[in-house]
């Protein structure tokens, strides 16, 4: 069951970290109003490019921590790293 909700979750930021910053929500929020000096820098297209790859980066946590789980569903236990 948590890991469930661990791929679930990883799965959900990663999707979310990967649109959010593209969409006309990202432009108009509470933080944005709040802080106007944030504003060049989270709406520079490099900020947004590198908040996706963070969601990229969860997308990709989820995929080994699913392939993880299956893994250790059949028995065969799963790669630890060294140390």
């Amino acid at each position: 069951m948590r890991r469930t909700l661990l791929v679930l979750l990883f799965l959900k930021l990663g999707a979310l970290l990967i649109v959010a910053p593209w969409t006309r929500t990202w432009e108009r929020n509470f933080f944005l109003d709040l802080w106007p000096m944030l504003r060049p820098w989270l709406m520079d297209d490099r900020v947004r490019g590198a908040i996706s790859g963070l969601g990229f980066l969860n997308v990709v946590g989820a995929w080994f921590e699913f392939r993880r789980w299956f893994a250790v569903g059949r028995g065969t236990p799963p790669s630890l790293p060294p140390g």
